[in-house]
């Protein structure tokens, strides 16, 4: 037994492919090598990228037998009369059919606060900018594509992979912008871009049903992934200064203010006190001397709101908390972290599109996982569904 089994561990490990393409890399999977377009691409529905100029996971286009971008100013054709572009000094992209309705549909208005007057009129030049920042139509068209897979009601959590090709190509571009010297007429294309693939990564969870789903699948490099992407928005603001006198997000100095504002120092005071016993806050309790404080009182400030007053401003200062002892204990499944996380999302998600898209696999994938490990955590379970405490937040 001692000489079979390194052969069979052998046998059973995938090879992985030392020249397949790019694509099959990044998802993980292995490639059959075979030009000009191997199977699993063609499958997939993507251009095979074994050559440099072809973009990762470009999709084929469906209203026209050829890429979706030309790249590289050798390679430019001259637009076309009656066709709609997005192009700046490296790059070009020329808005197919589907584009263009994604456009004019939902580009023209805020999918972010939809009944902000002031959003709409910052999304209405948004949308003016992205005809000459690629990176900024990519990670547009991406959010709109992810609103309407919300819009149909679909179960499938799956991104499409129209919405992969933009998500990509628009963190490449900005990844290639942000290496360049910034100009002022940069920043808010910037900022916009940043804001638009933290909301990608909250909305798009790798599961689609709760066993898939964290805290139940085992641990990768991708758990609390969407926490890391919003804090890296937020490095950007220093260089991007969202509210300097010419910046079109001057009008949201008020959520910033939220998302901004401090914590209490000390104490309960806010907090429900069934979730302060849980978090074993009291009155003399502080962030130094108690890992879920900033987070309980995080949370606690949404969760009594009227679900239309619970807008990003609010729901951006329970991510602040993420961090230090808390974020280590969310890693490691804590069951009182985890409770911290399970309510905000059910209260967020009644009126945030893009954590309802997460909330839909991780809430029940928590509320699982307390009940197979934690099950005699009582004072956990009153605020779980079928509990004491659970008509009160999570209606």
């Amino acid at each position: 037994m001692v000489s079979t089994c390194p052969r069979d561990m052998e046998r059973r490990t995938p090879r992985r492919s030392r020249f397949g393409c790019r694509n099959c890399k990044l998802r993980k999977l292995k490639c059959d090598e075979h030009k000009p377009q191997c199977k699993r691409c063609s499958s997939f529905g993507v251009l095979c990228n074994f050559m440099p100029n072809i973009p990762d996971l470009q999709p084929v286009a469906t209203d026209a037998r050829r890429p979706l971008v030309v790249r590289g100013k050798a390679e430019l054709q001259p637009p076309l009369t009656n066709g709609v572009w997005t192009c700046d000094a490296s790059t070009r992209y020329q808005l197919n059919a589907r584009c263009q309705d994604f456009v004019t549909r939902y580009l023209g208005r805020s999918l972010i606060t939809p009944n902000d007057p002031n959003m709409v009129q910052v999304n209405r030049k948004l949308l003016e900018l992205a005809f000459t920042y690629p990176f900024l139509m990519h990670a547009s068209l991406a959010v709109a594509l992810t609103y309407d897979r919300h819009l149909n009601g679909s179960l499938n959590c799956r991104r499409t992979i129209e919405e992969c090709y933009h998500w990509s190509q628009s963190t490449v571009l900005l990844n290639k912008r942000l290496r360049e010297p910034i100009q002022t007429k940069d920043k808010d294309p910037i900022w916009g871009t940043a804001a638009a693939l933290a909301i990608l990564t909250l909305s798009s969870p790798d599961a689609c049903t709760p066993e898939q789903a964290w805290p139940l699948k085992s641990s990768d490099s991708s758990d609390l992934d969407w926490v890391r992407m919003s804090k890296g928005k937020m490095s950007l603001w220093n260089m991007v200064n969202p509210l300097r006198p010419d910046s079109l997000f001057r009008v949201m100095a008020a959520t910033y203010a939220q998302i901004h504002a401090p914590l209490p120092e000390g104490g309960i005071e806010g907090i429900p006190m069934a979730l302060a016993a849980v978090c074993n806050l009291t009155d003399s309790s502080t962030a130094e001397t108690n890992p879920y404080f900033h987070a309980a009182h995080a949370v606690s400030h949404i969760l009594d709101l009227p679900d239309s007053e619970v807008t990003i401003g609010p729901t951006e200062l329970f991510t602040r908390s993420i961090h230090g002892s808390f974020k280590d204990l969310l890693r490691n499944r804590d069951p009182t972290a985890l409770l911290l996380i399970y309510l905000w999302y059910r209260k967020a998600s009644r009126s945030i599109w893009w954590i309802e898209l997460r909330a839909r696999v991780e809430c029940p994938s928590i509320c699982l996982y307390l009940r197979l490990y934690h099950g005699d955590n009582r004072a956990i379970h009153t605020f779980l569904p079928g509990g004491a405490l659970a008509d009160r937040w999570n209606c």
